[in-house]
């Protein structure tokens, strides 16, 4: 799947992930492969991007949304703290 976090000021990362982790407004939700479409918006809190071998990566993002699409995600962030 790939992956863009976006922020008003900046691209924060673009790649290739196994699963995403969101901090959902009604609670925290994953994102795998072939996952249903969904756009969502986003509380404060922690994004967690697994990549494609063990590498764990952790945002902390100020609210926003996200939105997922035939494997491609995106995350637009109010902020990255």
């Amino acid at each position: 799947m790939n992956l863009e976090i976006l922020t008003p000021d900046k691209k924060v990362f673009e790649g290739e992930v196994i699963s995403v982790t969101v901090p959902g407004t009604l609670g925290s939700f994953q994102i795998l492969k072939d996952h249903a479409p969904i756009i969502s918006t986003l509380a404060d809190g922690e994004v967690i991007i697994k990549g494609n071998k063990t590498d764990e990566e952790r945002f902390f993002i100020k609210g926003g949304v996200v939105e997922a699409l035939e494997n491609k995600i995106v995350v637009l962030a109010e902020g990255i703290a």
